[in-house]
């Protein structure tokens, strides 16, 4: 069983080899935090299609260098027809990127404010996305505590489903193929 993605290529890869592996470095969860917003009001399967020119538009997600984003940068942004043009969102991750080198300076740099927020554990295994809250409580302190150091486009729903892409949960269906292993990754990266 796969909980989703079943039938395209790119999408099943996500499902098997990436969503719910956690993510402890602070390029890839900037990434994912820009891929995220950028993916509201979307498919996800818009934003993979469009990842490596995302990658390619901003920096490869270094957020030092995406802090030094300037109007010509959110210009060109706006006309790269191979990544979402929403000049809120663009504008959100140049943002995000100057709070997260921000991040590096104070008491905790991103990817330690993120995992400070990893809920405690699940009693059990979701068996249906009806079973997925859309939101939780760390997901709406998380994000609060974003938007207070700077972020922007980082709603309660928006960072769950951060958290469940970076491993801070893991909402694979029970009997999903990769759930266990999931699980184990998520227990050995701790």
């Amino acid at each position: 069983m796969i909980c989703f993605g079943a039938g395209d290529p790119l999408y099943e890869r996500y499902h098997d080899e990436e969503w719910g592996r956690p993510v402890h470095d602070e390029r890839g969860l900037y990434e994912k935090l820009c891929l995220e917003a950028f993916q509201s009001g979307l498919a996800w399967i818009t934003i993979l299609r469009k990842r490596d020119a995302f990658r390619t538009a901003f920096a490869d997600f270094d957020a030092e260098r995406v802090a030094r984003f300037g109007k010509g940068d959110v210009a060109r942004l706006l006309a790269d027809a191979g990544i979402v043009r929403n000049r809120l969102k663009v504008e959100a991750a140049i943002a995000n990127a100057k709070a997260t080198v921000e991040l590096r300076d104070g008491p905790k740099p991103l990817p330690e404010l993120v995992w400070d927020h990893a809920p405690t554990g699940r009693a059990k295994a979701p068996r249906s996305w009806n079973d997925v809250a859309p939101l939780t409580t760390e997901s709406t302190a998380l994000s609060k505590e974003l938007k207070r150091r700077g972020f922007r486009f980082v709603g309660p729903t928006t960072v769950y489903a951060l958290m469940q892409a970076c491993g801070l949960v893991n909402d694979h269906l029970a009997g999903c193929r990769v759930r266990a292993d999931v699980e184990r990754a998520r227990k050995g990266a701790r």
